[in-house]
């Protein structure tokens, strides 16, 4: 799928972000008022001029233990935690009931059931995946081995190609096959050629991943060690062709139209009309995000041995589908992308797992019944109104920029004023009517999902994009941006406490969910949603001068972000998290804007001891508040285009004038920054 702008970054195992057990609703006695603020978390020894995060989270950052079978805790954990439980209440109930075959009652709990049948499983084996790995130690030739892969995507197996399909970047509103670069079994590029201890720690362990699945299938220890070996060895190679994360950022680089007679010249040895044929798509003109990826697959194809290949593809299969497959398949995939790479010291309860998964394969089923529990009208409501209020304050500043060109600033507004907004859940919900789910037959079910999904993603070609089409499920805890639809999206399952509530101050609702719209809406403007025009198009449509401006002012940005480091000496990585730290500052700026106009000529009354400006600052905070391990932390550097989360609230805060007035930072302290170092764009 293409790349969405998100709130979080989210992957295998656990969502990211913050907040605590202690986040409990109490009541003020002196104001009869609900508040929403847990001031038992804040460390009040550390000067808010120094730290603010540490000052707004410190005590709940020493006090909080990450439970084992996480990567970290926090708000969205918690929310996360929240949602699962409520999710878990609806499929239990869904599958110990007699349900209507092919309802949606009888799908998701179906689907539900036969994932906690772990005796069936683990009676099965490697059952499910044997016939993949027979036809595998046929295949004669590299050609085979191409058939073999483009035969098997639409089951869900993507070996040796990458693609979806989906708007055009130049033409939002037409469908196009995108290739993207694939290959690789460790999180990217990087982790084959760093030399520190930690990557070259993880390279051994990956091997030894690798060795372990072989075994398990019943290669003996020796032999297995050395296909290993060898696969690490042909990923290496592969590696050398993949774009870095930061290249991957630029829209413009990875925009590459080919008509199809092109593309052939750059693989020769294969026909692609034949390969698109086979993959059912019926298209004269492809996008390749990557080229360089395909070109080196096919002379790597020719000149590394077939058996290497052989043993990679097999590898593939096996990994790709031991989360659901026996006890020892799941243990083994664990271990290493879960405790090496993560530092995720227990596998999450059953139950968990499968709320995720079903909500991940039948999502917009599952999340139907979701919003008729836990998402009320009147939050949709609500919410609209705050990003109304903050898109007025967002066209108010950028009608006010000092540094843009009027013709600029003119389709800047547009742009802005062209928001599609998405709130809760869809206007027109996913159809599976295809999708037949079996209590007994988890590994199938699964393979019905992936045959359903390639059919409707296929389906698209040749059709104009559908905008109504949300790429996140209604119980998700996140937020995006998509620049070919020119859309934010704020599924159901993070418009609750504690970013946002109906009963809630100004303060708090704008510190969190408003700096979470503004982020989102900024995201239309930072470094690569900026290059959209209000169309969702890939179009230059700002003056030379004014994008000479917008780069300097983003150098500010990069260079300031650049500075902060993590563990050992650990650096951020100030461009790969450029477009993030981007929209966090303007976010947060346009949210306390939209703030002070909401709370205009309202109390300004202290709760808590702290004003209205100063609980906005620090709900902002402590929506922000998070532990890693330490692994974790190690991997995101590496491939999070997001900045640690001390960072996202240290790095906003002391570029804001408003934050210095409200806890009395002064030339010296940590948190100020010269005004000529301030970040100034949104």
């Amino acid at each position: 799928m293409f790349k969405i702008k998100t709130l979080l970054w989210i992957a295998v195992p656990a969502l990211l972000a913050a907040a605590c057990s202690e986040d409990k609703k109490s009541s003020s006695q002196a104001g009869k008022r609900t508040i929403f603020f847990d001031k038992s978390g804040m460390d009040t020894t550390v000067n808010p001029a120094e730290n603010f995060f540490r000052y707004a989270n410190g005590t709940w950052l020493k006090k909080t233990e990450i439970p084992a079978s996480e990567t970290g805790w926090g708000s969205f954990y918690v929310l996360e935690d929240d949602n699962q439980k409520n999710l878990r209440k609806i499929l239990e109930e869904a599958s110990s009931s007699e349900n209507e075959a092919g309802s949606i009652t009888q799908k998701v709990g179906a689907f539900y059931a036969s994932g906690m049948d772990t005796i069936a499983i683990d009676k099965r084996g490697y059952e499910p995946v044997k016939p993949l790995l027979t036809r595998l130690e046929g295949l004669k030739s590299p050609g085979d081995l191409v058939d073999f892969a483009v035969s098997d995507y639409k089951d869900g197996n993507g070996f040796l190609f990458e693609f979806y399909v989906g708007p055009d970047d130049k033409i939002s509103t037409k469908n196009a096959v995108n290739f993207q670069q694939t290959g690789l079994g460790l999180p990217n590029r990087d982790y084959y050629f760093n030399n520190d201890e930690a990557s070259e720690k993880i390279r051994k362990a990956y091997v030894k991943y690798i060795g372990k699945l072989f075994s398990l299938t019943g290669t003996d220890s020796v032999t297995s060690v050395k296909k290993a070996q060898e696969i690490l060895r042909l990923e290496t190679k592969i590696a050398r062709s993949h774009s870095t994360p930061v290249e991957l950022r630029d829209p413009v680089k990875n925009y590459n139209k080919f008509a199809v007679s092109d593309f052939q010249k750059k693989i020769p040895d294969y026909d692609m009309k034949e390969i698109l044929r086979k993959l059912e798509l019926n298209t004269d003109t492809i996008l390749v995000g990557q080229p360089a990826y395909y070109t080196a697959l096919v002379a790597l194809l020719k000149t590394e041995p077939l058996q290497s290949w052989k043993d990679k593809l097999k590898f593939e299969a096996i990994s790709s589908s031991a989360a659901y497959l026996s006890k020892p398949f799941r243990e083994a995939r664990f271990d290493f992308y879960g405790k090496t790479l993560n530092g995720q010291k227990q596998q999450k309860d059953r139950w968990k797992q499968m709320v995720s998964k079903t909500d991940e394969s039948l999502g917009e089923l599952l999340g139907q019944l979701y919003v008729e529990k836990h998402f009320p009208p009147d939050a949709k409501e609500r919410m609209l109104k705050l990003v109304d209020n903050l898109q007025k304050v967002y066209q108010s500043r950028i009608e006010k920029l000092d540094w843009m060109s009027a013709a600029t600033k003119k389709r800047a507004l547009e742009k802005l004023n062209t928001f599609v907004k998405k709130i809760g859940y869809p206007d027109k919900w996913k159809s599976y009517n295809d999708v037949e789910v079996l209590k007994d037959k988890y590994y199938e079910n699964l393979q019905a999902v992936a045959r359903h999904d390639f059919k409707k993603m296929t389906s698209k070609l040749g059709k104009p994009v559908d905008k109504a089409e949300w790429y996140m499920t209604p119980p998700t805890v996140n937020a995006y941006y998509n620049p070919p639809f020119n859309e934010i999206v704020f599924p159901a399952g993070i418009l609750q406490f504690p970013f946002f509530d109906n009963n809630a101050d100004d303060a708090i609702n704008y510190g969190a969910i408003g700096a979470v719209i503004g982020h989102e809406m900024t995201h239309g403007f930072d470094d690569q949603g900026r290059q959209y025009d209000k169309d969702g198009n890939l179009k230059d449509w700002w003056t030379k001068t004014d994008t000479e401006k917008f780069n300097e002012k983003a150098k500010v940005v990069g260079d300031q972000y650049s500075k902060y480091t993590v563990l050992d000496n650990l650096k951020v990585n100030g461009q790969l998290t450029m477009g993030e730290n981007i929209a966090d500052i303007g976010g947060l700026a346009i949210a306390y804007e939209a703030f002070k106009l909401t709370n205009q000529g309202k109390s300004s009354e202290k709760i808590d001891g702290f004003s209205p400006d100063q609980r906005f600052f620090l709900s902002f905070a402590q929506v922000w508040r998070i532990k890693n391990r330490d692994e974790r932390m190690r991997m995101r550097i590496s491939v999070d285009p997001h900045s640690p989360e001390e960072f996202r609230v240290n790095g906003p805060l002391s570029n804001m004038p408003e934050f210095y007035k409200a806890f009395n930072v002064k030339a010296g302290d940590k948190m100020y920054r010269d005004e000529s170092q301030r970040v100034k764009i949104w």
